[in-house]
């Protein structure tokens, strides 16, 4: 912990704060919480504006957002015929 601090003491404000956010991100990730990662890279783009590997991320964030919407579209109709079939054979 005290190297992470030592080498955290030699970067500015916004590479801090840039760092967080990317970090934070990436967590995000892992969790399959696309959304708040894409909002943590938009927020990281504030400190440092055009960032390729932000934008990079927000593009991807973005697919992965679209395909959980096409699945849950195509999911969630299925679930409800499934239901009321069952309700009806019952």
């Amino acid at each position: 912990m005290a190297h992470h601090e030592e080498h955290n003491e030699h970067l500015t404000h916004d590479q801090l704060k840039f760092r967080e956010h990317t970090e934070r991100a990436g967590h995000f990730i892992k969790i399959d919480l696309f959304r708040s990662a894409r909002e943590e890279f938009k927020a990281a783009l504030e400190y440092k504006p055009g960032d390729a590997e932000c934008l990079k991320q927000i593009e991807i964030m973005n697919n992965h957002i679209d395909r959980d919407r096409k699945s849950v579209l195509i999911l969630v109709p299925l679930v409800i015929l499934l239901i009321v079939a069952i309700a009806l054979l019952a």
